[in-house]
């Protein structure tokens, strides 16, 4: 009844849409240190008050919950449906190349820029949906809010707070992933690990080992320096493990700068060698003689889909493990790494916890941070879980495993599986609404990367990505389709009718 007034309404409001997503883009909103009445930093209270400021010119009634959301309400009834957003961002590097980060640029039908996809663009699409049903005067019997959060990307405390406060609307969805909908999200298994142990100076040995800085992302970068072994063997043994990997790597005699993003430079880690050496004087001329750096190059990717990327910590697990190293504590663990975390598996198979289900597929398993001395080590793994999983068929037996190895879990917990029923009425509803503006049969999916909403009874994941567009989300030059931008708030006013009206 309203789609011909929804879409000609969007699509005049286009350059204005595109203005209002570019002075968000223009604020760096990752997360900084918390200063007073700014629990996550400058840049996440720059982009709330934005935020507000955009809410409240378009006549929604305004409300801020500790600085750390926002919320927009339109209608007068109860509250029948929120939407949840998020202004924050994740880090930036200096690798873009069609623009700078925050510099928003339209390239095309794109427009660049960090947050556009993920996830300010999406915001304004739902903020525009419900400014369209409201300056078009379409009649609602219960209320919609729009809720924009400001610290998702760094483990979503504010919708703790806030929804220690309020209570969940009675159905929720979040822009924040693709379409055409997302009913099940798996669980999460996701922990640090830890050990300490006797150095016996034995060479030849490994020196240091590190890789990663996220738990939720496949590591693409490993550096580590081996003592007592010969740079021609070191390199040897390293093709053959790029050929099985499809890893590169490169190994440097140390005192070249070899490692500078993934373990600081070799030659510092060189001189962290023989200074931990220094009373032992054949040591140090062992090290003098044959110490290497090597550095592993792979591919990054999410956690949740592991066998999209190339792992450079386990590939380098496997290079170290064939060496001929000289038996020690710390190596018996590092063996021990890679006896659970074999560079193939990515389904927890050698951790005896694979798993598949119809629905939400198949458990994923990625081993993302070590650091690693002669003295000790901490390391981080994520394990995306189907439903199905629990304590007693996942945690518990990698937690005996670790023990057999001489290291110890943090803690054995694990967050369930989310799964909002697919022949339910709201997802009926969204589905419907999606496929009158694309005209493509919407069914809904699995996915295995947690959203805003994992933890609501009620809460799925709708929009603002096509799966067949990879909008750089988290990498670098970053877009959203404009296009889809605006398809994006029409499927959503016509969903808010449908739902409130």
């Amino acid at each position: 009844m309203y789609k011909e007034k929804i879409d000609a309404y969007i699509d005049s409001k286009r350059e204005e849409m595109l203005a209002d997503l570019s002075a968000l883009v223009r604020i760096d909103s990752q997360k900084g240190e918390a200063k007073e009445g700014m629990p996550y930093g400058e840049g996440p209270a720059k982009v709330l008050a934005a935020g507000t400021a955009l809410m409240e010119k378009y006549g929604l009634t305004v409300n801020n919950y500790g600085n750390r959301v926002i919320t927009g309400d339109f209608g007068e009834g109860e509250k029948e449906l929120d939407i949840l957003a998020h202004l924050d961002v994740v880090p930036v590097t200096e690798d873009w190349t069609m623009t700078q980060p925050f510099e928003p640029k339209i390239v095309g039908d794109r427009i660049y820029g960090r947050g556009t996809a993920d996830d300010k663009g999406p915001a304004i699409a739902a903020l525009y949906a419900i400014r369209a049903v409201r300056e078009l005067g379409i009649p609602l019997k219960k209320s919609v809010r729009l809720i924009l959060g400001s610290d998702e990307e760094c483990g979503s405390s504010d919708l703790a707070y806030y929804y220690g406060i309020e209570k969940e609307a009675p159905y929720s969805f979040t822009p924040d992933a693709d379409f055409p909908l997302i009913n099940i999200e798996k669980g999460r298994f996701a922990k640090s690990f830890e050990a300490s142990y006797a150095d016996n100076d034995q060479l030849p040995k490994v020196v240091m080992l590190k890789s990663g800085s996220k738990i939720n992302v496949v590591p693409q970068k490993a550096g580590a320096v081996v003592a007592g072994i010969e740079k021609e063997v070191l390199e040897k043994a390293a093709a053959q493990t790029a050929a099985e990997t499809g890893v590169e790597f490169t190994v440097e005699e140390c005192g070249k700068t070899v490692c500078t993003d993934c373990a600081g430079t070799a030659s510092e880690t060189a001189d962290r060698a023989d200074r931990s050496g220094a009373d032992d004087k054949t040591a140090m001329q062992t090290n003098a003689v044959s110490c290497c750096s090597i550095y592993a190059k792979g591919q990054a990717a999410h956690a949740s889909a592991p066998a999209d990327g190339k792992n450079a910590l386990t590939a380098m697990l496997q290079l170290l493990a064939a060496l001929p190293i000289a038996d020690s504590e710390g190596y018996r663990r590092l063996k021990g790494l890679h006896a659970m975390f074999p560079y193939s598996d990515t389904s927890g198979e050698a951790l005896g916890i694979r798993r598949s289900e119809p629905q939400s597929g198949e458990l994923t398993m990625c081993f993302s941070v070590l650091d690693y001395t002669p003295e000790k080590l901490r390391g981080e793994f994520d394990s995306r879980l189907p439903i199905g999983c629990s304590a007693a068929n996942t945690s518990e037996p990698v937690g005996r495993m670790f023990e057999s190895f001489g290291m110890k879990i943090a803690d054995t917990n694990v967050s369930d599986p989310h799964c909002v029923p697919g022949d339910s009425f709201f997802v009926k509803t969204l589905l419907g609404s999606f496929e009158r503006y694309t005209g493509i049969k919407g069914e809904p999916l699995s996915t295995g990367g947690g959203t805003y909403v994992h933890n609501l009874a009620r809460g799925v994941a709708f929009g603002c990505m096509m799966p067949e567009v990879d909008n750089h989300m988290h990498g670098d030059d970053e877009f959203m389709v404009i296009d889809t931008l605006l398809m994006s708030a029409k499927i959503f006013a016509d969903a808010i009718v449908k739902i409130c009206g």
